[in-house]
């Protein structure tokens, strides 16, 4: 890359000199992590299942390629390109979200995948990333077109995307992207009453899911009541840590992974805990943030206003799946099967980080810009034409 000069006006040397490589060299950090310890975690759980000790690493592996192809590929392209994109995957992924529903598989009381080429194909990890970007765009097109009925658009997508989750069921992502879609409100400075009305909705959501769904009360009552039920992986999580203390057993030298179910995906966090140490979990979390902080820091300095829309409710995903991932593991939320951006196995949410991080270090590439919010307190509307 050094061979690239500022004055190359390739489309290489055009990326190269003008996309974020601090949050990219963070994100290869956390993704070569992720390596290590799904080769570290992954061997017990596929001896227990019957299947060759290298299973699971070797499927992340090969899934790990064109996860960071798609991150790379969607870094080059611009603002329009990237809700173009969006939108694509979005339709896609709404109709394989129907398909699930009519033929997907069942696990654990639910039905979020669908058999593809030898994987399961999550649907919903897909439509998560697009949702936010084809939010953000139709309430950004609403200011630079106020007849524009773009969040009337925005919020009945949302609600569509809402119906289908809850009907496989998954509250933990229904969870995620009500919190990204609010996130998109809040930084678009709409009316209070609309944010106060999204908030009521998602505790009253939270509220139904509690009384409608048995799962769900079985986990909320577990954490507030240990004793009310089945804690076997909370309880080995937080034995994991206990063990690992301040440096750790040492890669590969765990033994309580060896009783944690999902130790190579829900529960990698304590696998880090128990075989690096504290030290090391520490280090994970300044990466996580790191990644959130820069990418914030950097979309302010944008008066595209589709851009910071996106980039904030992207960055409030990949933090809140990180929030939720840690917490579960540290019996400080109830548990929920979520992955770890970048680190736990699962091809589906390797894929969907990959493209919602690319749509990210596209958004954040740097342009001849004004500032949103560095010396002025309104938004310039996006030239975002179809």
């Amino acid at each position: 890359m050094t061979l690239l000069s500022r004055t190359d006006k390739s489309l290489l040397g055009r990326w190269w000199w003008t996309v974020d490589r601090g949050m990219l060299a963070l994100l290869l950090s956390i993704i070569a992590f992720g390596v290590v310890l799904v080769a570290s975690a992954s061997p017990p759980v596929a001896e227990r299942i019957g299947t060759g000790e290298y299973h699971f690493i070797i499927r992340h592996l090969i899934l790990l390629l064109p996860a960071l192809v798609i991150m790379f590929g969607l870094s080059l392209c611009d603002t329009k390109m990237v809700w173009r994109v969006a939108l694509c995957v979005l339709a896609g992924g709404l109709l394989a979200m129907l398909m699930v529903l009519a033929f997907g598989t069942e696990v654990k009381g639910a039905t979020r995948w669908l058999p593809v080429f030898g994987f399961s194909l999550q649907p919903s990890e897909f439509v998560k990333p697009a949702f936010i970007v084809v939010a953000a765009w139709l309430i950004a097109r609403q200011k630079e077109v106020p007849s524009f009925a773009g969040q009337k658009w925005a919020f009945g997508l949302y609600g569509v995307v809402l119906t289908l989750l809850l009907l496989q069921p998954d509250l933990g992502m229904s969870v995620v992207v009500s919190g990204c879609f609010l996130g998109i409100i809040f930084l678009a400075g709409l009316r209070l009453r609309l944010v106060t009305a999204l908030l009521a909705l998602a505790i009253g959501g939270l509220a139904l899911a509690y009384f409608c769904f048995p799962h769900v009360q079985s986990r909320i009552d577990r954490f507030i009541d240990p004793s009310s039920g089945d804690t076997f992986q909370v309880e080995k999580s937080l034995d994991a840590f206990k063990n690992g203390g301040l440096f750790g057993t040492g890669a590969g030298q765990g033994t309580v992974k060896l009783d944690i179910p999902d130790a190579h995906a829900d529960f990698i966090f304590s696998v880090a805990g128990e075989e690096l140490g504290l030290l090391f979990v520490l280090v994970m979390v300044l990466l996580y943030a790191a990644v959130i902080v820069r990418g914030f820091n950097r979309v302010m300095d944008s008066d595209n206003v589709f851009a910071v829309l996106a980039t904030g409710g992207l960055l409030i995903m990949f933090g809140g799946q990180t929030l939720i991932h840690m917490g579960s593991s540290l019996a400080m939320l109830p548990t929920k099967g979520m992955t770890l951006p970048f680190i736990s196995y699962g091809g589906s949410s390797l894929l969907s980080m990959g493209m919602a991080m690319g749509f990210v270090l596209s958004l954040t590439r740097r342009q001849a810009r004004s500032g949103i919010a560095r010396g002025s307190l309104s938004l310039k509307p996006v030239r975002a034409s179809a």
